[in-house]
């Protein structure tokens, strides 16, 4: 008789592995303001990982927020689409911000 989706927090992802994404998107964040434009592809790596460690784990997953699809479906597309991105910036203004 379970028609809705699950909204307790057993039911979620681990605090654990939440708090090392933020960790990692907080000190990539500074590396950028500080003029390390590359390490902004740590964060495209980390949006896809957490959407393969989605896919992989399925139910036994540290990483959830909705189904195992749209988890991956998530994290994997904003990794590729980061990706571009930031090579059509590389291209399109390279000489001016990528020196």
């Amino acid at each position: 008789m379970h028609n809705h989706p699950y909204v307790s927090e057993a039911h979620e992802g681990k605090p654990w592995f939440e708090w090392c994404v933020l960790g990692v998107v907080a000190v990539i964040t500074l590396l950028v303001a500080f003029g390390y434009t590359m390490a902004a592809t740590v964060i495209r790596r980390t949006a896809i990982i957490t959407g393969l460690v989605r896919l992989i784990l399925q139910d036994r997953s540290p990483w959830k927020v909705r189904s195992v699809a749209f988890d991956s479906f998530i994290g994997i597309a904003l990794g590729i689409g980061l990706l571009i991105t930031y090579f059509s910036f590389f291209g399109l203004f390279g000489n001016i911000f990528f020196r």
